[in-house]
Order: C-alpha cells, then structure tokens, then sequence
C-alpha cells in the first residue's frame, strides 16, 4: 500500500477537484485574501501573489509527495472558475487516517460547494484509497463550518479547549488573536453511507449555507 496521495482530480456533478496550477494564482490570492478566511485560518495578511505561488509550486507538491497531505483546488465544471480548496493534513498511513479542511472563496459561498466537495474527497478516500478515518476540526464560533461537517454525516466527538486562534479585527483595523476552542469531528466509512441520498432528499447540498 502506498504512503502518498496519488496526483489526481475528482469530479462531482457540479464541481472539479484538481492541483493548483500556476494560472490559479489571482483568483487564490483574493480568495486568502477574504476577510473571512483571515478571520478562521491562520492564513497570513495580507496573502500576497509571491506567498500563493510558494504554496502551489512547493508547499502542495511537497506536502503530496512526502505523505503529509494533499492541496486540491475547487472549480465549477462548467466555467473552470475557482471556488475553493480542500485540504489533506496530518495524515497517518498506518492507522488510515487524516485531516480535512475546506475553505470557499467568498463569491462562491450559498451554493453548498464545501459540503460537495468534502463529500467527495470523503468516498475517494474511503472507496478508493481505504482509509477508515477522517478527522475535521472546527473554531467554536465557526457555525458554517460545523454545518459542512454535520451535512456529510461527521460526528461531534469532543472539544479540545483552548486550542484554536481565530483572529479578529480591532478598532484600528489590525488583526487581533482571539483564542476560542476547537470541536473535533470524526467521519468513518459507515458514516458516509446514504449521505448521498439524504442530500437528495432535503434539497442538496445548498441546503446549507457554508464557506469554510
């Protein structure tokens, strides 16, 4: 059994799961760049065009290729347009595990595409490259982002506390830490099964409004 992650794209009905590529650069600046993914990421601001190119000629790759993860971006398959990134981090092959997160680019947000994205890294992980579990953890105060991992069917296992800086703006306009707690979210194999169908069932993946 292999120790990384293939180089691979996935697709969905609406959406392409691929590598960054070079081209990507603008529209992943102004993503990072969001104030709400300053808020919920430790992301650094301003993100520049220099720090994106860094992450996808050797960040991503190199994360890839030493096990570590797997950087995938999010683009609609009908226009190619960029509308987020899923990321594979701390992964552990021998227990077949790792850790999920997702962020949507502020133009993007209200169609439900975290929730079909991590969906669908969720079945290739499980199908296709048998893990057994994945990990998400999200800010206390992050109720988007909790409603992504209870929509593809994680289960709240605990709270680690104290353990997330978020960030917040001051009067002066700076970013300041703000120290919140973490909510652990675990997703085996068997949680995933109907996720699918149950989607169908109460409107799909737009059901909720999610970003990150």
């Amino acid at each position: 059994m292999t120790n990384t992650f293939p180089d691979i794209s996935l697709n969905t009905e609406r959406l392409v799961l691929r590598p960054l590529e070079d081209e990507d650069i603008p529209a992943f600046t102004e993503m990072m760049n969001d104030e709400q993914v300053a808020a919920w990421t430790s992301v650094p601001q301003p993100f520049t065009e220099a720090a994106a190119r860094r992450w996808i000629d050797e960040y991503a790759p190199a994360e890839r290729t030493s096990g570590r993860g797997l950087d995938l971006v999010v683009t609609e398959f009908l226009t190619q347009r960029l509308v987020g990134i899923i990321q594979l981090t701390h992964t552990n092959w021998h227990v077949r595990s790792t850790e999920l997160s997702y962020i949507t680019a502020p133009w993007a947000r209200g169609e439900g595409y975290a929730s079909e994205a991590a969906l669908a890294t969720a079945q290739w992980l499980f199908n296709d490259q048998k893990f057994e579990r994945i990990e998400l953890r999200t800010a206390a105060d992050n109720t988007a982002s909790q409603q992504v991992a209870q929509k593809i069917g994680c289960i709240s296992e605990g709270v680690l506390r104290g353990a997330c800086i978020a960030r917040t703006r001051t009067e002066d306009g700076r970013w300041e830490d703000l120290r919140t707690d973490f909510i652990v979210w675990g997703l085996l194999p068997e949680d995933i099964e109907g996720i699918a169908e149950q989607l169908a069932d109460t409107g799909g993946f737009t059901a909720y409004s999610d970003w990150n």
